[in-house]
C-alpha cells in the first residue's frame, strides 16, 4: 500500500489494510504473529456474530480486558456495524468498575472471567440487572453461568459478506467508535464519545508528524481502554502499516523481554511509565540503538524526566504529546527540531488543522506569556460526553472549541507551556501558584522519586501548596533542605509552606497520579 489510507472509516482502514499486505504482522502478541487479514477475518466473524445476536448501529459494547487480541477483535467488529465500544479497564477495583458500568449503559459486555482476585462472571451476573440496558454478556476464554456466551461462540460461523455489507454501508464517520473515560485524577470520570472522525484525525495528523511507516514497530505501554493505547498508539501504527506489540498490562520486565524480541522503533508511554522502565535494574542491558523516537505525555514532562530520557536513549528524538479523551488521542507535539530540554518545559505545537488559543477568564483570547486556559479546536475533538449534557455543555462551545480545564501559556514562538489544570491552581500569599512549577523543581533533586502538590485551606494565607514528596530508595532529605532547594529556583510566594513525605502516591488506573485522592484524604484526615 502506497501512503497513508485515506479512509474516514476505521474497519475499511483495517480492509485496506488487509488488502495491501496482507501477510503483514499487524500485532505480537507473546510469541503469536497477528497479520492485518488475520484481524480483518477475526473481526468480520465477530461482526456477524453481533448482529446476529442483535447488536446494531448506536448500540455500546463494553470492554473488560487487557491489551490483547480479543480486545481488538471486539473494537474493529463494532466499528463495522456502527457500534461503538466502551473502555473499561480491568485496573479498576470492582465497585468502581461497575460504575463505570452502569455510567455507560452498554447493551452488550464482553470481559475476561477473571483478572487476579476479581471474578467478573460473578460480579456482572450479580449486577446485571442494576445495569439499565444490559442485555448480554460474553466471556473470553469460556462461557459463563445463566445462558452467557463465550465470545469465541460468535466467531465459529463465516459471515454472510451480504448481511456484513449492508450493516457497514450504514455506518457514517461521524458515528461513535469508542467510549473512553476520562481518567479522574481532578474529577469523577466522564465518557467521552469518540467517533471515527474524530479518532481518525488524531491518529493521521500523529501518523504524519512523527512520520511513521511501515517499517516502524511500537512498544504499546499504554492500555487500550484510554486515548494512549486506543488512538495514539495503535490507530497510528494501523495507518502507517506498522506492527504494534501487545502487552497486557505494563511490566517493565515484560517491556524488556519483549523489546529483546521485535526491537521496536517508537517507545511511548506516560511519565510513571517511563520513570519505572529506566529505574528497573535491566534497562541498562536494553538494546536502544532500534528505537528512534521516545513519546511521552499524559501529564506533565518534568525536565528531570526528559533529561534521563536523553541519557538513555542518546541517538532517539524525545517527543512530549498532549492530548486527552476529548481530544480522541493526540493534538499537539514537540517538532522535531526541538531541543530535549525544551521538551522538558513544552508541549509543542498543534497538529496541522489544529488550533489553540489561551482563553481568559472573560472569555477572551490572551496575548503571548499570560497564562490562562488552553482552547482546542479541530476534527479531533469529540462531540461531547455520554448522557451529560450539562458538563457537555461547559466543555464544547457552539462553535466548535473544547475547554481543556489546562492551563497554560503560549510564548513568543509559539509553543504551549502547561501550568496544570485549572482546578489545581492555589491562592497563596495572594498570588497564582500552579503546583506543576513547584512539581518540576523538588523532582530535579536528586533525593526525590515522584511529588503531587495540592492547594489547602489556611486561616492566615488563605491557602497553601501541600506537597507530598515519595523519596528516591536510600536517599535521605528533610522539609528543611528541600524547601531551601525550592528558594534557589522559585519566587518566594510559590515555596511550598508544607511538604509531605509518603512511601507511594495513589494512581489512577492509567497510572497518573491521582490528586482527588489526595485533596479527599486531607478533607478527611487533615493529614
Amino acid at each position: 500500500m502506497s501512503g497513508m489510507s485515506q479512509a474516514n472509516l476505521m474497519g475499511q482502514i483495517l480492509k485496506e489494510m488487509a488488502e495491501a499486505a496482507p501477510d503483514a504482522p499487524a500485532y505480537y502478541f507473546y510469541g503469536r504473529e497477528i497479520s492485518f487479514k488475520e484481524m480483518d477475518d477475526l473481526s468480520d466473524k465477530l461482526a456477524y456474530g453481533f448482529l446476529k445476536e442483535g447488536i446494531l448501529r448506536g448500540d455500546r459494547i463494553g470492554i473488560i480486558a487487557l491489551n490483547q487480541p480479543e480486545w481488538l477483535a471486539v473494537y474493529f467488529a463494532a466499528a463495522k456495524i456502527g457500534a461503538a465500544v466502551v473502555g473499561l479497564s480491568p485496573r479498576h477495583p470492582a465497585p468502581e468498575l461497575l460504575k463505570l458500568v452502569q455510567r455507560s449503559r452498554p447493551r452488550a459486555v464482553v470481559s475476561l472471567k477473571n483478572v487476579g482476585d476479581t471474578d467478573y462472571v460473578e460480579l456482572l451476573e450479580q449486577n446485571k440487572s442494576k445495569v439499565k440496558g444490559l442485555e448480554f454478556c460474553y466471556f473470553i476464554g469460556g462461557e459463563g453461568a445463566n445462558g452467557c456466551k463465550s465470545l469465541e461462540s460468535l466467531m465459529e460461523e463465516e459471515p454472510d459478506q451480504e448481511l456484513l455489507a449492508a450493516a457497514y454501508a450504514q455506518v457514517e464517520p461521524e458515528d461513535e467508535i469508542m467510549f473512553a473515560f476520562t481518567s479522574g485524577t481532578t474529577g469523577q470520570p466522564k465518557a467521552a464519545a469518540i467517533t471515527h472522525k474524530s479518532q481518525i484525525a488524531s491518529a493521521r495528523a500523529q501518523t504524519k508528524h512523527v512520520r511513521v511507516t511501515s517499517k516502524d514497530v511500537l512498544m504499546l505501554t499504554s492500555p487500550l481502554s484510554h486515548v494512549g493505547g486506543i488512538t495514539i498508539g495503535m490507530a497510528s501504527m494501523l495507518l502507517a502499516g506498522g506492527p504494534t506489540i501487545l502487552l497486557p498490562v505494563f511490566l517493565p520486565e515484560e517491556v524488556l523481554n519483549q523489546a529483546a524480541e521485535y526491537h521496536p522503533t517508537i517507545i511511548g508511554g506516560f511519565p510513571t511509565t517511563h520513570h519505572m522502565l529506566m529505574a528497573h535494574e535491566g534497562f541498562d542491558k536494553m538494546d536502544v540503538s532500534n528505537i528512534r523516537v521516545i513519546i511521552t505525555g499524559g501529564s506533565n514532562a518534568e525536565p528531570d524526566l526528559v533529561e534521563r530520557l536523553h541519557r538513555a536513549y542518546p541517538e532517539s528524538t524525545i517527543m512530549n504529546l498532549y492530548g486527552l479523551s476529548e481530544s480522541s488521542g493526540g493534538a499537539l507535539m514537540t517538532p522535531w527540531n526541538c531541543h530535549y530540554t525544551m521538551v522538558g518545559r513544552t508541549v509543542g505545537k498543534p497538529f496541522p488543522g489544529f488550533d489553540v488559543k489561551i482563553v481568559g477568564l472573560d472569555g477572551r483570547e490572551l496575548p503571548v506569556n499570560e497564562t490562562g486556559e488552553v482552547w482546542l479546536k479541530g476534527d479531533c475533538v469529540v462531540t461531547g460526553y455520554f448522557d451529560m449534557p450539562e458538563e457537555t455543555a461547559k466543555t464544547f462551545d457552539q462553535t466548535g472549541w473544547l475547554r481543556t480545564g489546562d492551563m497554560a501559556y503560549k510564548d513568543e514562538e509559539g509553543f504551549i507551556i502547561l501550568m496544570g489544570r485549572r482546578t489545581e491552581m492555589y491562592i497563596q500569599e495572594g498570588l497564582n501558584v500552579f503546583p506543576v512549577e513547584v512539581e518540576d523543581i523538588l523532582s530535579t533533586h536528586p533525593a526525590v522519586d515522584m511529588v503531587a502538590g495540592i492547594g489547602i485551606p489556611d486561616p492566615v494565607y488563605g491557602e497553601v501548596g501541600r506537597y507530598y514528596v515519595v523519596p528516591n530508595p536510600g536517599s535521605e532529605t528533610n522539609e528543611d533542605e528541600l524547601r531551601s532547594f525550592c528558594i534557589q529556583s522559585l519566587a518566594d510566594y510559590k515555596v511550598p509552606k508544607q511538604i509531605v513525605f509518603r512511601q507511594d502516591l495513589p494512581m489512577t488506573a492509567l497510572g497518573k497520579i491521582k490528586k482527588s485522592d489526595l485533596r479527599r484524604e486531607f478533607e478527611n484526615t487533615g493529614k
